[in-house]
């Protein structure tokens, strides 16, 4: 490819550099703020309407924070139900996205229709947790998993990247004596390793930031309760307290809005650690699903 090397394109190339950066700024200054203000001191935070580095630094926050059993008890929830759901959806919509790739599955044409209704129409908040109830999943770690354990754009993505891949290499296998579930777990699959990453991550992420399912289905268990509904609940009462925990009284009280901003640091490190060891296949694993098939 021969890059057009012009005085115009010069430009554009540096008004583009520019306007990735300011936009890259915009999203990334927001979360330095909170960082910095989690280890300010009251009295900077009440000088400074805004900062990037506090000039004074203190672990106040973080010592009053896990000096309750709280946190830490929240984050095993959330890194548990994480695991686990995205075990169950990756498990669910693989195993359902197979067959569908199949043309010739019966019934296969009125499941497709089925499943893309549920993308335009739901039941409801009401009617799901009427089932939720029904079934016996209140106040369990399932009723955060089970409700929207299937995503219906994940499952098509995955369906036409399974529908794209050649037909000759499971037929071949079958040749050799090798059953459905043979291809699928020997074949399929490893060929799938970048939409696996994928949407591992995607689901991952979902069931790290959900807090709803918790808020609806877990009413009376806060020892069940997830991070974020933890940091939800912080913020939407806009105090330095978090329900049913017991801090150290030997502590002093630290500011409210470090207490808040060191909550959410705590809530959202664990899963930005994740985001490097799959980024690589995000590009790959989607796009190729979305424009095959």
């Amino acid at each position: 490819m021969i890059r057009n090397d012009t005085p115009a394109s010069r430009i554009f190339d540096v008004f583009n550099v520019c306007f990735l950066l300011c936009f890259a700024a915009l999203t990334v200054v927001p979360f330095i703020y909170i960082i910095g203000t989690s280890f300010a001191t009251q009295a900077e935070i009440s000088a400074r309407p805004f900062f990037l580095i506090p000039r004074t630094f203190q672990l106040e926050s973080y010592k009053y924070i896990l000096s309750s059993k709280t946190l830490p008890r929240a984050l095993w929830v959330s890194v548990w139900t994480t695991l686990l759901g995205t075990f169950v959806s990756m498990l669910l919509t693989l195993t359902f996205a197979y067959p569908l790739a199949k043309k010739h599955l019966v019934g296969r044409n009125p499941m497709l229709i089925l499943i893309t209704f549920t993308m335009v129409f739901s039941g409801g908040m009401i009617p799901t947790y009427l089932n939720v109830r029904n079934l016996g999943l209140l106040n369990t770690y399932w009723s955060m998993i089970l409700p929207g354990a299937i995503g219906t754009w994940n499952l098509i993505v995955v369906k036409n990247f399974f529908q794209a891949l050649p037909l000759e290499l499971e037929e071949s296998a079958k040749i050799d004596g090798a059953s459905d579930l043979t291809v699928f777990m020997r074949i399929v699959l490893p060929l799938s390793a970048a939409v696996v990453a994928t949407f591992s991550l995607f689901y991952a992420v979902g069931y790290w930031s959900a807090f709803r399912p918790a808020l609806f289905y877990i009413p009376s268990k806060p020892e069940r309760w997830p991070l974020q509904l933890i940091l939800r609940n912080i913020v939407m009462l806009s105090a330095g307290r978090i329900d049913d925990a017991n801090f150290d009284p030997s502590l002093v009280l630290p500011p409210t809005e470090s207490i808040r901003n060191a909550v959410i640091v705590f809530a959202t490190v664990p899963i930005l650690i994740v985001y490097p060891f799959l980024q690589k296949h995000f590009t790959k694993g989607v796009m190729i699903g979305a424009i095959k098939g």
